[in-house]
């Protein structure tokens, strides 16, 4: 793959659908499951209620939306990479640019199927702290946190 100029921006709603399109063919990769909500209820999910509560920065390629990160300076609530961008760095820098951002401390979960995130995770230093946690998906997930001390 050439490479790319990937830029960092804040989130914009203009790219709602295709953030939503790029986090649902994401997720359903990483856990084997279809997305539970329509696509309508997702969009309004991400522009009303997951962008009041955290910053949301995108990752983008020629305006395409290849990754997206939803964080405040103690958690990252969402973290996604579209399926043909994985393992080129984009969640790298989107991953440092919350750690610059935090407090210090950050948690996050992520689903026990989902080995690729843990590799991830535990690469930059993440450590699982609990396991299980009620989610709409009804899968084991595991509770991360990474401290910069």
């Amino acid at each position: 793959m050439q490479k790319h100029k990937i830029i960092i921006t804040k989130y914009d709603p203009k790219y709602a659908e295709q953030s939503v399109q790029m986090w649902r063919e994401s997720k359903e990769k990483a856990i084997g499951q279809k997305e539970l909500h329509s696509f309508d209820n997702h969009v309004n999910f991400l522009n009303h209620i997951l962008s009041k509560q955290f910053q949301i920065d995108l990752a983008l390629i020629d305006q395409l939306v290849v990754g997206m990160i939803a964080y405040n300076n103690t958690e990252i609530s969402q973290l996604y990479i579209h399926n043909d961008y994985q393992g080129i760095g984009i969640g790298q820098t989107l991953l440092d640019k919350a750690k610059t951002q935090s407090n210090g401390r950050l948690t996050l979960y992520t689903f026990e199927v989902n080995k690729r995130a843990q590799r991830f995770y535990e690469k930059n230093g993440f450590k699982i702290i609990g396991k299980g946690h009620e989610n709409e998906e009804n899968l084991p997930d595991l509770l991360y946190e990474w401290n910069s001390k």
